[in-house]
């Protein structure tokens, strides 16, 4: 009766959106054809990759009449480092089980080997191909489905049932909280609110347009340094990524070392927003961001931060400035931000001009700006089994209820994203590469980034998926002043966001800028821990001599409300 309700929900919901059924969602098929071309012209290599694949049966085959003999045999496949979907020891010690896993593990290797055995094609077609293969060998996983999965299966024999009726509740609860479509819950969303149990971090917004609210945080030290300090975040998610608690809030730990901080609150746009451009977030956000920072601070310079996109819009911004003789930024560090975007990892994927039509369709029906939940859906996608499958499986297959997480509470609370900057983020930067080659224009400005001459700080993430440390790297080459170069442990938030007291992960440093990360990686020393002590010493050099502390209540801005202000709390 639950499942029946939510398909009915569901349907109800969705009646009154266009019908029909895309045969190809992904717009993998020309892709898919031009590789299935090249392997049926390259007959001997399918031929060996069908013997590799028979005979690695063969091999399981032998493992499992061992096993049934009750001799002890090693494993033929195994799961990689970091796959969690067979961690419960029934996938190893049930003999049927360890069968249908090992069984999995091998056509799923087979068939997405198969895919990089294809000769000339070109490379943006075989990565989709590899992509989406990849995609549907992680859907189909014995782990996603109640028959083949142990762990479920005994979860509900223990429970009586009850842990599928629990699992069906949660699946109807979700869609309900989609609108008719799935939104898988990876949290308890009630558990948390804005200004209360996260983004808590006491200030004063000092600065409002219609893009950004400038927030000033209140100082922890009796004197601070001149050079205060503004960042930007990214605009696709809200900026308190930067203060999820206390203990690893970046905005505390830099008040803490004696800096003056401000934060650029983007707002989440509506459809009153629809045209707003590039150049309108150089000028509104950056622009306007730092002329109010100088103004409450009483200086005539200031030190920036970019976050990912926010720091792509730096970039941009800098060479603007280079161009127009404007010195006011003294010093720019880069968090995950690209500049280069020939290798900027999977997202490349998703801006071909059949993804960029579609988009253009869903904003259009969406009032001229693109849901959050569909920016939420697209980098779930680049972690499918961490940021799907495993809630997947979690919440219906066993029936658990999601626990508590802010940082997968922030992860939910997507922006949403206007459509003519979104258009042209996504051709200018990732389809065409402009910034990088000398090509993109902003307000009749060409911007050269080898004319910037401020000096740079470019911190990268060595496991980063959505800003790979190899573009991050090439980017921080194009800078024509003094740049150091950071690589830091873990991912896109992980790796940035690392507070030396959790003395996690690693950071490796070096002198000089080689021609490539891996010359660089080379010669550079690893130091344990978190990176931000390295980067604060070399901020503290470019940030002036000490000045009484700053209370953003008496600075020459009013303040407007309090810290973390109300454009972060709008929902999308």
């Amino acid at each position: 009766m639950t499942a029946q309700g939510a398909i009915a929900e569901s349907a109800l919901r969705q009646a009154d959106r266009a019908p029909g059924i895309d045969a190809d969602p992904f717009h993998v098929g020309p892709s898919m054809a031009r590789v299935m071309s090249s392997l049926a012209g390259q007959p001997d290599a399918v031929l060996q990759a069908q013997g590799d694949l028979w005979k690695r049966y063969v091999e399981l085959w032998h493992f499992a009449a061992r096993r049934a003999m009750g001799e002890t045999a090693e494993p033929v496949a195994t799961p990689g480092k970091g796959d969690k979907r067979f961690n419960a020891p029934d996938w190893t010690n049930n003999p049927v089980f360890d069968v249908i896993k090992q069984s999995y593990l091998i056509t799923s290797d087979w068939m997405n080997g198969l895919v990089t055995r294809a000769g000339d094609v070109d490379p943006m077609s075989r990565r989709r191909v590899e992509f989406f293969t990849r995609m549907l060998t992680d859907a189909l996983s014995p782990s996603n489905f109640l028959a083949s999965n142990p762990e479920a299966l005994r979860e509900a024999m223990s429970s009586q049932g009850q842990s599928l009726v629990r699992g069906m509740e949660n699946f109807a609860a979700d869609i309900a909280r989609g609108g008719g479509q799935l939104a898988i819950s990876q949290t308890d969303y009630e558990q948390f609110e804005i200004g209360v149990n996260v983004a808590t971090a006491p200030g004063k917004v000092i600065f409002q347009n219609e893009i950004i609210q400038l927030i000033q945080f209140t100082p922890t030290t009796e004197t601070v340094h001149e050079i205060p300090i503004v960042i930007f975040p990214p605009w696709i998610n809200k900026f308190y990524i930067l203060d999820l608690r206390p203990e690893n809030s970046m905005i505390r730990w830099l008040t803490g070392q004696g800096f003056t901080v401000f934060v650029a609150s983007w707002v989440n746009p509506d459809g009153r927003l629809a045209d707003l451009t590039f150049e309108d977030y150089m000028r509104l956000g950056i622009y306007e961001g730092t002329a109010a920072a100088m103004k409450q601070a009483g200086v005539d310079r200031v030190n920036t931060v970019g976050y990912c996109i926010g720091g792509t819009l730096l970039s941009a911004t800098l060479a603007h400035m280079a161009a127009k003789g404007d010195s006011r930024i003294a010093s720019a560090t880069f968090f995950a931000a690209q500049q280069d975007f020939s290798e900027a990892g999977d997202l490349l994927l998703f801006t071909s001009e059949e993804w960029l039509s579609d988009l253009e369709k869903q904003m259009e029906a969406g009032g001229g700006v693109l849901a959050g939940q569909a920016m939420a859906d697209t980098f779930n996608m680049l972690r499918s089994n961490d940021l799907i499958w495993s809630f997947f499986v979690s919440n219906y297959l066993l029936g658990k209820e999601p626990k508590p997480f802010d940082l997968l509470f922030w992860n939910a609370d997507q922006t949403r994203m206007p459509r003519t900057l979104h258009l042209y983020y996504l051709r200018r930067f990732y389809g065409d590469n402009a910034l990088a080659r000398g090509e993109l224009e902003l307000d009749g400005v060409k911007l050269d980034l080898g004319q910037v001459k401020t000096p740079v700080y470019v911190q990268s993430s060595k496991e980063d998926h959505i800003a790979p440390a190899r573009s991050v790297y090439r980017g921080a080459r194009l800078f024509g002043g003094p740049t150091t170069f950071t690589l830091s442990g873990s991912g896109h938030i992980a790796g940035v966001i690392n507070a030396p007291v959790a003395k996690k992960y690693q950071h490796w440093t070096h002198d000089t800028l080689p021609e490539s990360l891996e010359a660089w990686q080379a010669g550079a020393a690893e130091t344990p821990g978190s990176w931000w002590p390295h980067w604060a010493e070399w901020l503290k050099s470019r940030s002036g001599a000490q000045v009484p502390a700053r209370d953003p209540s008496a600075g020459p801005l009013p303040a407007l409300e309090d810290a973390p202000g109300s454009y972060v709390k709008v929902t999308s």
